[in-house]
C-alpha cells in the first residue's frame, strides 16, 4: 500500500480520535463493532459514522459486515497514527520519498526541524512474500492468536532495542532515534547495499571486517541470522554498516550453531562469487562439528568464547531462557569463589597449619578442665543435699511417698468437679445457640419478599379487602 501523506494534513482531531478508538478496540476484537467504536471515541457532538465513512474513503480503515457491522485498521491508518505521534513529539516534521522495500518493511526518508535527514522504517508483517512469521520468529511466544499489526509493533520494538544496545557497544549500526508502534526512526546510512556494489578496492579487507562482525556478535551472545549482502551497507570509503535486527537470536538458542554457520556460509559464497576471492578451505572445514579451526579457515561456533558480554540476557533474545541465566550466575559465583579461595590459600597456607596445631592443643586442655569441673560439681551437690535433709528443709524419701498418696486422692476429687462444670457450660452454650437461631428466623417473618402473598396483602391494605 502506497503511503500518501498528503491526506494526513486534511484529517481532523475527530478523525484521529476515531482511528485511535479502532486501534483500542482491536486489542480484543479482530473486527471492532461500530457501536463499540462510537462508545470508545465518545465524540462530543456524535457523528462517529460520518467520520468512519471519511476514513473508509481514504482507506485508513476496512469495513467488514460478514458477521456484524465492524471496522479494522489498515496499515495505512496505522502509519498515520505513528507518524502523527512522532510529529507531536518533535522527532520529524516531514516525510519524503521511499528509499527501500523489503519482504517485511518499507523505508522512507524523513526530515527533522533543523533539516537533518533520517530514515523511517515501517514494519509490514503479513505480506504475501513473508507470512510464515509464526514458524520463523518467536514474537508470539505463548500466544495462539495474533494480528499482523501487533506483530509489526513487536518487531519494531525488538529492532529498536537491538540497535540501541549494539550502538552502545561500538558496533557499526545506524543510530536509533525513536520508536512508536511499528515505526522506527534511525540515522540515514550514506552508502549502498553490498549486493549493488560490483567492485571493491580491497575486497579482502572488507571480507575480514564482515566476518569479524559475525564473530564479535557471537562473543557478545548474539547471532544475526540474516547476515547477507542485502543487510550490509558500504559507503565510498568501504566502511561497513550492518542493518536489519529483529530476527537476532541468542547463542543459547537450540539452532544457534546452524544460524551461525549459515551466516558465515553466505559471506563466503557471496565474496567468492562476486569478487572472485579464493579460500584455502579443506573439505573438513564445512563440517559444523569441528572443534576449532585455523586462522585461515572458517570460524566455527564451538571455538567462540562468550567473553565480551551478555547482550542476549540484557535484551531477552530468542533462545535465552531462565535456565541459561541461572547457569550463567552459577558460573560467575563459582569462578569468583574459586579465584578468592586460590588467592587466600596461597598466602595463608602456613598460617592455617599453625592455627590447626594450636586448636588441637587447646581442645585437649579444655576436655581435661571439663572433666575436673564435673567431678567437683557432683561432690558439692551431694554435700548440700545431706545438709538440707539434716536441717529438715528437704523431705526424705518416705515423706515423698506419703505426699504422693494424698495427691492422688485430691486429684480424683478435682476431676469429678471439673467434669460437672464442663457439662454445665455445654448446656448453657447449646441453649444460647438455639435461642439465637429462633431469634434470627423470627426476624424474617415480617419481611416482604415480593411473592404473590405479599402483593395480595398490599392490595388488601390499599383497598380494604375484596
Amino acid at each position: 500500500m502506497k503511503l500518501d501523506v498528503e491526506v494526513l494534513r486534511y484529517l481532523s482531531k475527530d478523525d484521529f480520535r476515531v482511528l485511535t478508538a479502532v486501534e483500542m478496540g482491536m486489542r480484543n476484537h479482530e473486527i471492532v463493532p461500530a457501536e463499540l467504536i462510537s462508545r470508545i471515541a465518545s465524540l462530543k457532538h456524535g457523528g462517529t459514522y460520518k467520520v468512519l465513512k471519511n476514513l473508509l474513503k481514504h482507506k485508513l480503515v476496512h469495513h467488514d459486515s460478514s458477521k456484524y457491522d465492524g471496522f479494522r485498521l489498515t496499515y495505512l491508518g496505522y502509519d498515520f497514527l505513528a507518524i502523527r505521534t512522532l510529529v507531536n513529539r518533535g522527532v520529524i516534521v516531514s516525510v519524503g520519498r521511499q528509499i527501500g522495500v523489503g519482504k517485511e518493511s518499507d523505508i522512507f526518508e524523513v526530515a527533522t526541524e533543523d533539516g537533518t535527514v533520517l530514515a523511517m522504517k515501517l514494519h509490514r508483517l503479513g505480506r504475501t512474500s513473508f507470512r510464515a512469521v509464526k514458524s520463523k520468529r518467536d514474537y508470539l511466544r505463548h500466544r495462539s492468536s495474533f494480528s499482523w499489526l501487533y506483530l509489526s509493533r513487536l518487531a519494531a520494538l525488538k529492532e529498536f532495542a537491538f540497535m540501541k544496545a549494539l550502538e552502545d557497544h561500538g558496533f557499526p549500526v545506524p543510530k536509533a532515534v525513536d520508536c512508536n508502534r511499528h515505526c522506527v526512526i534511525m540515522s540515514l546510512v550514506q552508502g549502498y547495499s553490498l549486493v549493488q556494489v560490483r567492485q571493491l578496492q580491497n575486497p579482502e579487507v572488507v571480507f575480514e571486517t564482515v566476518l569479524g562482525l559475525i564473530v564479535r556478535l557471537a562473543e557478545h551472545g548474539l547471532i544475526h541470522c540474516d547476515f547477507n549482502e542485502f543487510n550490509i551497507m558500504i559507503d565510498d570509503d568501504e566502511k561497513v554498516t550492518m542493518i536489519d535486527f529483529p530476527q537476532m537470536v541468542s547463542v543459547s538458542h537450540r539452532n544457534a550453531q546452524m544460524f551461525f554457520d549459515r551466516d558465515v556460509g553466505c559471506i563466503y559464497k557471496f565474496f567468492a562469487k562476486r569478487y572472485n576471492l579464493s579460500f584455502q578451505d579443506d573439505a573438513d572445514d564445512n563440517n559444523s562439528a569441528q572443534a576449532e579451526t585455523d586462522e585461515a579457515g572458517r570460524p566455527s561456533f564451538s571455538s567462540i568464547s562468550k567473553s565480551s558480554g551478555f547482550l542476549d540476557k540484557e535484551l531477552a533474545a530468542s533462545g535465552f531462557t531462565r535456565k541459561d541465566q541461572d547457569d550463567m550466575e552459577k558460573v560467575w559465583f563459582i569462578e569468583g569463589d574459586a579465584d578468592s579461595e586460590e588467592d587466600e590459600g596461597e598466602e595463608h597456607v602456613s598460617e592455617t597449619n599453625e592455627t590447626n596445631i594450636t586448636n588441637l592443643d587447646s581442645l585437649q586442655i579444655e576436655d581435661q578442665e571439663e572433666q575436673t569441673n564435673e567431678e567437683e560439681v557432683k561432690v558439692v551437690a551431694n554435700q548440700l543435699s545431706e545438709k538440707a535433709q539434716s536441717d529438715g528443709l528437704v523431705a526424705k524419701d518416705d515423706d515423698y511417698e506419703e505426699d504422693e498418696d494424698e495427691d492422688d486422692e485430691n486429684a480424683t476429687e478435682s476431676d469429678a468437679e471439673l467434669t460437672k462444670r464442663l457439662n454445665k457450660h455445654k448446656k448453657r452454650a447449646i441453649a444460647a445457640a438455639r435461642g439465637r437461631q429462633s431469634r434470627i428466623s423470627s426476624r424474617n417473618l415480617y419481611k416482604d419478599k415480593g411473592g404473590r402473598s405479599s402483593q395480595s396483602s398490599k392490595v388488601q391494605k390499599n383497598f380494604g379487602g375484596w
